[in-house]
């Protein structure tokens, strides 16, 4: 099944355009108990072929154990955005970021490649000074039109300091993880474990939230 029309690959290719830098997918993935894994796979097909910046590296989560966990990658389907020399910024998408998630998919794209926009000087001075690991998780669903923007964010903060990691977690293909963090609205933000948000929140309650760490 495709996921993408004629219409919607030149829009990509235009959206894609400004792209300064290659940046590799890599998915991972299993031929077994993963209901979702083959479309995913066909859905990031379809989205390196619109731009020759675009590359998409398929791993096996059993085969490619030691990879996975040095992106540490718990979970499958999961997308890591690898930015210049393979560089790993932090960034995962786990599930197929679809419906209104190809939105954030885009932004997070742009971002890694170099193409992003420059954060006000306050907000960087503020993220530059997160000296501790930090983990972000930000659930969603994909008929959900505020969690694109709450993902953007989130990953926005990992591509600035390496000490943040930050992953969109689709909540019903990870059901159990979303109860196991009682989400009931999304997007919902967790941090360390520790502190939560509700709603796309702005980008000064990400840094509220994980200075009271």
């Amino acid at each position: 099944m495709a996921f993408l029309n004629d219409e919607i690959k030149k829009q990509l290719e235009e959206i894609f355009e400004p792209m300064k830098n290659e940046v590799t997918v890599a998915l991972f993935a299993t031929k077994e108990l993963c209901e979702t894994c083959e479309d995913t796979k066909t859905f990031m097909t379809e989205m390196a072929e619109v731009s020759e910046k675009i590359s998409l590296d398929v791993y096996d989560m059993n085969e490619d154990a030691t990879l996975a966990e040095e992106f540490g990658v718990k979970r499958v389907p999961t997308i890591v955005l690898l930015g210049e020399n393979r560089k790993d910024f932090g960034i995962q998408f786990n599930g197929i970021p679809g419906g209104h998630e190809i939105n954030s998919f885009i932004s997070s794209v742009l971002e890694v490649s170099g193409a992003g926009e420059e954060l006000p000087e306050v907000f960087a001075e503020r993220i530059a000074k997160v000296d501790k690991p930090v983990d972000i998780k930000v659930f969603v669903t994909l008929g959900c039109p505020h969690c694109p923007g709450a993902v953007a964010k989130a990953h926005k903060l990992a591509l600035e300091n390496p000490n943040i990691r930050a992953q969109m977690i689709e909540a019903q293909t990870f059901s159990e993880l979303s109860d196991q963090y009682q989400v009931s609205g999304v997007p919902k933000i967790v941090i360390n474990d520790s502190e939560e948000l509700v709603g796309n929140q702005p980008l000064e309650m990400f840094l509220d939230a994980i200075e009271r760490l």
